[in-house]
């Protein structure tokens, strides 16, 4: 049984940084693009970032550009978050897809982990 989990949320000042990481059991995380999503207090949960296979990426937030960087290796998948605003509070998500292609359709993600809080303080 394929399962992702996320680590590495918490709370930070704005400004701050804070590694997100999204460790996959039941299969290789090679097999996979992964998508970061989040979802903010009240609002529905939207697509961040994605990175293939090949480790090329989509950044679907424009908002998140020269901040948020995102990378893989063969058994976890990253996201760097750099000069957090609070408008950053969200609960963040990874999600795994085949084939290795990204999407903003999360309804095309097969696999999601549970989420991690992050708390961006003003």
């Amino acid at each position: 049984q394929v399962q992702l989990v996320e680590s590495g949320g918490g709370s930070v000042q704005r400004g701050g940084s804070m590694r997100l990481s999204c460790t996959i059991t039941g299969d290789g995380l090679d097999y996979y693009a992964i998508g970061w999503f989040r979802q903010a207090p009240g609002k529905g949960r939207e697509v961040v970032l994605c990175i293939t296979r090949q480790s090329e990426v989509t950044i679907y937030d424009d908002s998140v550009k020269g901040r948020f960087t995102i990378s893989r290796n063969s058994a976890t998948a990253y996201l760097q978050m750099d000069n957090l605003k609070p408008e950053g509070t969200a609960v963040y998500y990874c999600a795994a897809r085949q084939p290795y292609l990204c999407s903003d359709g999360q309804s095309l993600y097969r696999f999601w982990g549970p989420g991690t809080q992050v708390a961006v303080a003003s």
